[in-house]
């Protein structure tokens, strides 16, 4: 079946109630406003990729700055640039709270607000352009489950029932509707439902500033396949699909790895083939193994997902000084066979805390490797189910244990991610965690991993 065939095979399973002359329409205007172009020359360069996340104004203020150190990168052997959230935002969770999708964040173009879309897209493009000369690759963040509660929509929707936007969120008098779905910012939120402030409670997954979309509305879905398309348009080589698991709601059930979260993912996949073949979707879902795979499908969902269970058995590994930890989590019995086209990222520390989730952590293994690396009181995050330390900090600050991490990473099959600072030892810092504390007024431990860097003072100790 082609895409089109695909597309409406999948709209049909979505929204049976609903004419597909709303399908129609839509690929008539994405046909007319993004012109169809080749597939890239190397499908599959995601398999050989090295990858470097960052957050652009941490590592070098602007995308002036981080251009400025595509050869730095380029040395140290990278060839993808994962960018962590760069969409306008208030910036209330390091960016995962996004405001507006098709806006990039006016500091880190170097610009005053507002911006004019040629301006962006003249900033945008040209670091793309850079990037792509040195044979590096570019991907970003987006949050597909949820939004900020800036969003225009959100703040539309919430004034009145009568609102065009309103349907675009959920909804609910009763807070009891979705029950069975965990909380999953333990010790931070109490409920996945927020008060409106009249009788109404808005549904969210994860900060109570994170408003969910609604998929049961097709309009949703139309509005985020759009954004994907507009950034694919200007270049942007994939997606890291943050928090893919919840995107579907059903009552009775976890809200997580539902059969029509499926399809929604095949939907984006088979709309960004149908414009430009090769867009890499790579799935963020904190699962088993065995639920994350599904994110693969038979080739026709996403092109990659992160092995999150691989993360802190690696770490056991080395605590134990075993290599059972690892060896049972690559068996078949762990981690199902994958398409050929597809790929598992693999990485021993990112922005988020290393997570020890009992969906896929036994509590057995959560208390050996938080006792083992959980070195001090405030690095423990989600009461037990994770640690917020870089790779430096868990490994006691010793070189020899860091090469070691990095070894057996390296070692395994894979796509390996660096995070930004990881190649020189950098370490938690203190003062961005406490300075974030004040903005967001949450005690989010995760903001011990990111900072900044200060090119400056990392050269001075480098010749020290």
């Amino acid at each position: 079946m082609d895409k089109k065939g695909l597309l409406f095979s999948y709209w049909n399973t979505l929204y049976p109630q609903e004419p597909v002359e709303k399908l129609q329409a839509f690929l008539d205007k994405i046909k007319e406003k993004y012109n169809a172009a080749s597939p890239s020359s190397n499908a599959y360069w995601y398999k050989d990729a090295v990858v470097y996340s960052l957050y652009v104004d941490l590592f070098n203020k602007d995308f002036y700055g981080l251009t400025s150190k595509l050869d730095y990168l380029q040395n140290l052997g990278v060839n993808c640039l994962w960018l962590l959230p760069i969409l306008d935002s208030p910036m209330r969770d390091a960016g995962f709270d996004i405001r507006n999708y098709d806006r990039i964040r006016a500091d880190l173009l170097g610009l005053e607000p507002p911006i004019e879309t040629d301006r962006q897209e003249e900033i945008f493009g040209n670091f793309l352009q850079e990037a792509h000369q040195r044979g590096i690759n570019v991907i970003f963040d987006i949050a597909i489950n949820h939004c900020s509660d800036e969003h225009p929509f959100f703040q539309e929707a919430r004034k009145s029932v009568k609102s065009p936007h309103r349907d675009y969120f959920i909804w609910s008098k009763d807070t009891s509707l979705y029950g069975d779905a965990r909380l999953l910012f333990k010790g931070i939120e109490d409920s996945n439902w927020e008060p409106n402030g009249d009788e109404w409670y808005y549904f969210h997954r994860f900060f109570n500033f994170q408003p969910d979309w609604n998929y049961r509305n097709p309009e949703v879905l139309f509005m985020m396949s759009e954004n994907l398309l507009y950034w694919q348009n200007l270049g942007v080589d994939g997606f890291r699909a943050d928090a893919i698991p919840y995107l579907w709601k059903e009552e009775g059930t976890s809200c997580e790895n539902l059969d029509n979260t499926h399809v929604i993912v095949k939907f984006f996949r088979a709309v960004l083939d149908y414009v430009k073949p090769g867009t890499l979707l790579l799935a963020e879902a904190c699962q088993k193994p065995n639920e994350v795979v599904k994110y693969l499908g038979d080739g026709d969902e996403c092109h990659a997902a992160y092995h999150f269970p691989l993360m802190p058995m690696m770490f056991k590994t080395i605590a134990a000084e075993s290599a059972s930890p690892v060896k049972e989590t690559l068996s078949p019995a762990v981690t199902p066979e994958i398409p050929e086209s597809a790929q598992w990222f693999t990485f021993l520390r990112v922005h988020d805390e290393l997570s020890l989730e009992l969906v896929y952590v036994s509590e057995e293994d959560r208390k050996f490797i938080h006792e083992n690396y959980c070195l001090q009181p405030e690095w423990d995050f989600r009461v037990g189910e994770g640690i917020s330390a870089r790779l430096s900090e868990l490994m006691q600050r010793n070189p020899d244990k860091i090469a070691l991490a990095y070894s057996l990473m390296l070692t395994l099959t894979g796509t390996p991610v660096v995070y930004y600072g990881d190649e020189f030892g950098k370490l938690n810092d203190e003062a961005y965690y406490k300075e974030q504390i004040k903005l967001t007024g949450k005690d989010d431990t995760r903001f011990l991993v990111r900072g900044r860097i200060d090119w400056s003072q990392l050269e001075k100790d480098l010749k020290d």
